[in-house]
């Protein structure tokens, strides 16, 4: 990726990231602030062996789904990524699908690596890590970082371990062999109990498993059942969330189907059309 993309990108995130609520040095809470922008957010807990995430245009609105299983962290990244995707890839009937080869930055797709740059830096930004490191870290440049510091830099930021630990290589904060002796000293100490010994989130390590839905979709998965794109299951999951049963919309649904489980493209089908 060239310089000049790369300011670019800072640029945007940094013009995101001015809309957002943030404490001393991280957002708050994306989840909220993504809704409170206008995007349509869906979280669902998919399993863990499903994408992570992804984002598409529905006529005006632009649909962005997480996948609940993901420990939060990770989810919080996957959104900021599928962010990255709509300020700079949306076009159209654009859409992209992440796993965890684009979301790791395993992908040699150019857009992901772009998303992937987006998120860091919106998440983390450079004069925030700098900040951060010389107002809360004693003796940074002397004593150098423990898994300890790696933990609150987890809370502040709302990041996790592994993030903190590639965007503070990036930024050149820690060299090759510090990453490697930091990520030593994390499978030591388990990260659950670093963030609980620095009275961070421990909820940053474990999936959320949430089920956020906009009001509206409760009228795409009705017109999914109605199309054979989700089976009779879901759908009564779906009513269950909105405190309703198969009795209040009956004279809006065709024949049952036959239940085969959650799927992803359950979720969107209706979305896409």
């Amino acid at each position: 990726m060239q310089e000049s993309r790369r300011r670019e990108i800072r640029i945007q995130a940094d013009l995101f990231r001015a809309k957002c609520k943030v404490s001393c040095y991280g957002i708050i809470d994306l989840f909220k602030d993504c809704e409170r922008l206008g995007y349509k957010l869906i979280r669902y807990p998919l399993g863990e062996a499903a994408e992570l995430g992804f984002v598409l245009m529905k006529d005006n609105d632009i649909v962005i789904f997480t996948n609940t299983s993901s420990r939060l962290s990770r989810e919080i990244f996957t959104l900021a990524h599928e962010i990255g995707h709509a300020v700079l890839h949306m076009d159209g009937n654009t859409s992209f699908i992440d796993d965890g080869a684009t979301i790791s930055d395993r992908s040699i797709d150019e857009k992901e690596r772009e998303a992937n740059y987006f998120a860091a830096c919106l998440l983390m930004p450079a004069d925030e890590v700098e900040k951060f490191l010389d107002l809360k870290v004693a003796d940074f440049h002397k004593n150098g970082l423990s898994a300890m510091d790696i933990a609150r830099i987890m809370s502040e930021f709302n990041v996790s371990f592994d993030m903190a630990l590639n965007r503070l290589e990036s930024l050149g904060k820690i060299n090759m062999s510090e990453k490697l002796k930091l990520d030593n000293e994390r499978n030591e100490k388990r990260v659950g109990n670093l963030l609980r010994s620095v009275g961070g989130s421990y909820r940053l390590n474990i999936p959320g498993n949430e089920i956020d839905i906009p009001g509206e979709y409760l009228d795409y998965a009705i017109y999914n059942y109605n199309h054979n794109a989700i089976p009779e299951g879901t759908l009564e999951r779906m009513l269950a969330y909105y405190h309703l049963s198969r009795e209040d919309v009956s004279d809006r649904l065709s024949e049952p189907q036959e239940d085969d489980g959650d799927n992803l493209d359950a979720l969107i089908g209706g979305l896409k059309d």
